[in-house]
């Protein structure tokens, strides 16, 4: 054959294969859900969108602290699967409107660990597992069933494949809830030969918690309501639940499927998020739409790296950032406000699950590059809770206020926003609900009004509490400044400057001060408890540094930047002994530096503002490699609703907010060669390391746009405008 009948031969088939047209790699195949699922990392497995209402996962039997995502990956049995989990918080909650399905006598009864076989519960092994974003797989080997998952946003397709059996079952078990949720109402009807609906109220983390859903099968089922006692350990009593046993017979390999759509208003809504979002039966095609969903949010950063672990490490944080908030509204715009009545959503998509303590630190900056539409909408979702439930949140979950960790960081979240120009906020509004801040006498607000500082014999934490306060308030006072109130800049600003007050000059660490003025006579900076002490989550050593709005200010009290470097030196060397009764929480130590929990989190930049950034980049760099890694027990400690992978995602690309309100990025010591961030103006940003190795972590100098920058600061206004970020790696450090 002649060359130009070979080309046109290859050109038919080129365009017959459409090998010319723009392949888009599937990066969910570089995401593993099951890091951090076991040890300190509380994630969810299981099935899901991005920032969908629906996480549809297996639940272990087993409760606890290390179940708090009501999975982890120690375990071997499987209670069914639920449609709403937690992401690494570290309390327990939700694991609504569970399903199991099981061949035999039917029994409600979920077992006991000293008996398997009595009750519904099954084994199973990791060999048999299957999870990637949108979907999940396991084999049930008691019953030797095949469960697979997917998702919309608020239905939850469930796929099951059977052996011959004249005795196939679904069990509902409206009783079980994670960890400390417990039900406080239920109720379940059957409306056809293949549709049932219910709800469950319950109360734990969340005190008022409604969920509604619709239950479509895809054949005939006799449907048997039970009513059952369930002894709730928390109320100490019991409580009559309603469950329910589908029962049908199925041949070998024959697949049963199920449509979940869940609503926090009603049943009825539940039905129409239902016909709405899931109308047809194809499991498969549910299952590629949720995959492509997951592309089109990881390909906001198109990574070049030569290490697959870390391109496995990075994909992963960046797919546990997209969990939540997650949607609260059903498809017509109804949603539960904090007051608990139901609204009507009009110029935004109401959400929920704000771990605010965690997520202003580092996920929520991150959000405003990479998620600015989605940003607009958690923040009015943050005003409309403020408006109805009469104060700003704090840590809000489902309708519910938890009052969760100490701060009000919706502060900062919804400020950032606002300076940064995100569109869609009503700046007037916001100020008038962040302004009532200073006259908040609650968790020692009306103290820090008053005195100047908390009391630490008048207010448990108070150290940590006032610290974030600091923070609080300096957000305040940037907003009155853009805004024009002069007045009110004066005031929080010195308000921000507070955190001096706790700062003992000859000891060199903020600590618990009495009301009389005079610090606490005993001092251990080590000491920890978890529930009664003058640091929450953290001691002195930690809380110490926790002044990200003003490092300036901080090295100012050591003395000098030489003294603030030396007592960062200290931080990182000093035994990383704890006492017992210390919180859990203080965990991936290098020191007493513990990256494990949000406190640290900006510490680690602080050498930059004393002169010292090769410090930075030895510890982010040791940070990188040693407190994450591509395995279950990867995550140091709880990922709190993507803080932790926010915290992996930005370091990666070696900016990162130290202050997370004043829109600068500081530098520190990129992992990756080359990312392309893709802008929703249109714009790309992209970051290149050149000369970058294991060895060359060392920032020899940076340009942007080919001029060189000198004050070790990108803006976010220069990263939004697009542009090129260029990192020249060395081995050697400047002084």
């Amino acid at each position: 054959m002649c060359f130009k009948n070979k080309l046109l031969l290859f050109c038919i088939i080129a365009c017959s294969l459409n090998i010319y047209s723009e392949v888009k790699p599937d990066l969910t195949r570089l995401v593993d859900p099951m890091i951090g699922s076991d040890y300190h990392g509380n994630v969810f497995v299981g099935a899901s969108v991005p920032f969908g209402m629906v996480q549809l996962g297996p639940t272990n039997m087993s409760k606890g602290w290390h179940w708090c995502s009501g999975y982890h990956y120690s375990d071997s049995t499987i209670i069914g699967f639920s449609h709403t989990h937690l992401n690494g918080t570290g309390i327990g909650d939700l694991g609504d409107v569970l399903f199991m399905p099981t061949t035999g006598k039917p029994t409600t009864f979920k077992g006991t660990f000293t008996d398997l076989s009595k009750g519904y519960v099954s084994k199973f092994s990791h060999s048999e597992e299957k999870v990637k974003p949108g979907y999940y797989s396991v084999k049930l080997q008691k019953y030797g069933i095949k469960a697979e998952l997917t998702a919309t946003s608020r239905v939850g397709y469930h796929r099951y494949t059977f052996p011959a059996s004249s005795e196939s079952n679904l069990i509902i078990d409206l009783a079980e809830g994670i960890d400390w949720d417990e039900p406080t109402e239920t109720h379940l009807k059957q409306i056809d030969a293949r549709t049932i609906e219910g709800y469950r109220y319950s109360r734990g983390w969340a005190k008022n918690q409604k969920v509604y859903f619709r239950a479509v099968f895809s054949k005939d089922m006799r449907f048997t309501k039970v009513v059952e006692p369930v002894f709730r350990p928390r109320s100490k009593d019991s409580l009559n639940v309603q469950k329910a046993v589908l029962q049908f017979s199925t041949t070998k390999n024959e697949v049963v499927e199920v449509k979940v759509a869940l609503s926090y208003v009603s049943c009825e809504n539940a039905a129409q998020n239902l016909k709405a979002e899931l109308p047809d039966w194809s499991f498969k095609k549910v299952k590629a739409q949720a995959v492509a969903k997951w592309n089109a949010e990881l390909a906001k950063i198109q990574l070049e790296v030569k290490d697959k672990d870390v391109k496995k490490q990075f994909y992963t944080s960046l797919f546990r950032t997209m969990i939540s908030p997650s949607e609260f509204c059903d498809v017509n715009g109804d949603y539960r406000g904090a007051d608990g009545k139901v609204y009507k959503a009009n110029a935004f998509v109401p959400h929920t699950i704000f771990s605010l303590w965690d997520t202003y630190r580092t996920f929520h900056p991150l959000q405003t590059i990479i998620n600015q539409k989605r940003t607009a909408d958690w923040v009015n979702s943050l005003l409309d809770i403020t408006e109805k439930q009469g104060n700003l949140p704090i840590w809000h979950l489902v309708g519910n206020e938890t009052s969760t960790m100490v701060g009000v960081h919706s502060i900062p979240v919804i400020v950032d926003a606002l300076l940064k120009n995100i569109h869609g906020i009503d700046a007037e509004r916001a100020y008038k609900l962040v302004r009532f801040f200073e006259q908040r006498n609650d968790r020692g607000l009306k103290f820090v009004r008053e005195q100047g500082w908390i009391p630490a014999d008048k207010e448990n934490w108070s150290v940590s509490k006032a610290l974030e306060y600091a923070i609080d308030d300096y957000a305040i006072a940037l907003l009155a400044k853009r805004l024009g109130q002069e007045a009110d800049y004066q005031l929080f600003s010195k308000r921000a400057k507070y955190y001096a007050n706790y700062f003992d000059k000859q000891l060199g660490f903020m600590r618990g001060k009495l009301a009389d003025g005079a610090f606490r006579k005993e001092y251990n900076p080590a000491f920890s408890l978890h529930d009664e002490a003058d640091y929450v989550e953290g001691n002195g050593w930690q809380y110490t540094f926790l002044v990200p709005h003003d490092v300036e200010g901080l090295i100012n009290l050591f003395g000098s930047k030489q003294k603030f470097a030396d007592k960062l030196d200290s931080l990182f060397t000093v035994s990383s002994a704890l006492n017992a009764g210390a919180s859990i929480d203080i965990s991936g130590l290098i020191g007493q530096y513990a990256h494990g929990n949000e406190p640290s989190h900006s510490t680690i930049y602080m050498y930059q503002y004393a002169d010292q950034g090769h410090k930075t980049a030895d510890r982010v760099r040791q940070v990188l490699a040693e407190m994450y890694k591509p395995t279950p027990a990867g995550l140091c400690g709880n990922d709190d609703c993507g803080q932790m992978s926010a915290w992996y995602v930005m370091s990666a690309l070696g900016i990162y907010p130290m202050n997370p309100v004043n829109g600068e990025y500081v530098f520190g010591s990129p992992i990756v060669d080359k990312a392309i961030i893709q802008l929703e103006n249109g714009k790309k940003f992209t970051i290149v390391a050149k000369n970058n190795t294991v060895k060359n972590r060392y920032i020899k100098s940076v340009k942007l746009n080919g001029q060189i920058i000198e004050n070790k600061i990108l803006l976010h206004s220069q990263l939004i405008s697009g542009g090129k970020l260029e990192f020249d790696m060395s081995a050697q450090y400047k002084q």
